[in-house]
């Protein structure tokens, strides 16, 4: 016999989608998730758009850069896909359209907020090309946001970030309390970064996230 449904639960995150960190963060909470068998907890995945908060939109060489230090420290199995010349310009049109998901379903949301990182980041496709962003839509039936809608969604988003005091991406919030990146310690050094897994950070954050 199994015992009842534990009621869901869900763990708030602000990030962007060409924050090659937050795509890490995502994609090891969910495995952590799925090891706990965890099915109940959902990640709500809120818009920071890095283009808003920074004054201008990532670049695709820094990102690579970045992508290279993560791959050769602690991330070997991700971004194997990754193309710069795929990079998109601007995120808005990707994560109002992510935002709005959430309107249909959490489960909804979250699957194709971890699809559209997975393109960008695994496969190397042009996400911010409509036609791309309209075939990933329309695995969820999702529709993608006209442009209105989009900036609408991801300026409430910011907006609310920053009142609950969100300071980068990806920024977690499980119970009020604050997460930054938790599963990584990064400091720069001169054109590299120094990048390893907090064991204790991740295993607190997760120990919240998932109980």
């Amino acid at each position: 016999m199994t015992g009842p449904a534990r009621p869901e639960r869900v763990v708030d995150v602000y990030a962007d989608v060409s924050c090659p960190f937050a795509h890490f963060s995502l994609r090891r909470f969910f495995e952590r998730r799925r090891q706990a068998g965890a099915k109940h907890v959902r990640l709500r995945v809120h818009a920071w758009p890095l283009e808003l908060a920074n004054g201008e939109p990532l670049a695709a060489g820094k990102v690579a850069d970045e992508i290279a230090d993560l791959r050769a420290q602690v991330a070997g199995d991700l971004f194997d896909g990754f193309d710069p010349a795929a990079f998109p310009s601007s995120t808005i049109a990707i994560l109002g359209t992510a935002t709005l998901a959430y309107q249909h379903a959490v489960d909804i949301g979250e699957a194709f907020s971890l699809a559209i990182r997975d393109a960008l980041f695994e496969q190397g496709r042009p996400v911010g090309a409509p036609d791309v962003l309209t075939e990933i839509a329309a695995r969820f039936d999702l529709k993608v946001a006209d442009p209105a809608a989009a900036r609408a969604a991801v300026d409430a988003d910011f907006a609310e970030g920053q009142r609950r005091g969100v300071t980068g991406s990806p920024y977690f919030i499980v119970d009020g309390s604050p997460f930054f990146c938790p599963t990584l310690d990064i400091e720069r050094h001169g054109e590299h970064l120094s990048i390893d897994i907090d064991d204790a950070e991740l295993d607190r954050f997760i120990d919240r996230a998932l109980h």
